[in-house]
């Protein structure tokens, strides 16, 4: 497999914005990049047959990844890390499949990438960032969690929520992802902090919103999570980023 740059999003119940998004992406004529949608029997609808579809109309651009039984979000980026590792990326893109990440915005994280940065970041708090058709208490808690993990864990990103991110494969393969805390939205914060000490940049990107809707036990899950991260961090993910240094 010569795929350079490899796009991971998870899938679930998604029929109706899933064709939408591979078409874009393929639209973009990127070169070496193949979209690896990952599913799970989460999903009840069409979204597997739509993309096993486009993955018989573009052999070798999507390729569609089965993470067997319901394990969630996060379980599903590693799952598609996992792949991308094994078959040689030099990039690896995570995003929505759900339309709330545009397509269009890829090729700007490959730049950044080419140009040496280890991590790229979405934001939608800097510069030519936004926020489109999202409801405002959302993007509050999304500014407020971002000045809470900063002041916190003592990181300066403009967003510490976003999930559009891109890193060099020779970062993720330096993690030990059973030891990540997380399995909900406190991910996107534990994976920035975790890459605090890689050469990283945040690049604009328009979030439009989605309709997942938004629990108080999330934002709850997530304080806890962000009071553990910093211990998780010295006792588990740094020990094993100096060992792969040696």
């Amino acid at each position: 497999m010569n795929q350079k740059t490899f796009v991971v999003m998870p899938v679930g119940n998604e029929e109706e914005t899933i064709a939408n998004t591979l078409a874009r992406i393929l639209e973009l004529e990127i070169e070496d990049l193949l979209v690896t949608p990952v599913i799970d029997d989460y999903s009840q609808d069409n979204t597997r047959k739509i993309i096993e579809d486009f993955e018989k109309r573009y052999p070798g651009k999507i390729k569609l990844l089965y993470n067997k039984n319901a394990m969630g979000t996060i379980p599903a980026y590693f799952y598609g890390f996992r792949y991308a590792l094994k078959n040689g990326a030099k990039y690896i893109i995570e995003m929505d499949a759900g339309n709330s990440h545009m397509p269009e915005q890829i090729p700007g994280f490959i730049e950044k990438l080419e140009e040496g940065y280890d991590c790229v970041f979405g934001s939608r708090f800097i510069k030519g960032g936004k926020f489109i058709d999202h409801p405002y208490y959302r993007i509050f808690i999304s500014w407020l969690g971002t000045k809470i993990a900063n002041l916190y864990l003592g990181t300066k990103l403009k967003d510490m929520t976003s999930g559009f991110e891109a890193f060099r494969a020779d970062v993720l393969e330096r993690f030990d992802f059973d030891a990540f805390l997380s399995t909900g939205h406190f991910y996107q914060t534990e994976m920035r902090y975790y890459c605090k000490g890689f050469k990283t940049i945040e690049v604009p990107i328009h979030y439009i919103g989605s309709k997942s809707r938004f629990s108080p036990n999330t934002l709850l899950n997530a304080l806890k999570e962000l009071f553990k991260v910093k211990k998780n961090y010295y006792d588990n993910i740094l020990p094993k980023l100096k060992e792969d240094r040696k």
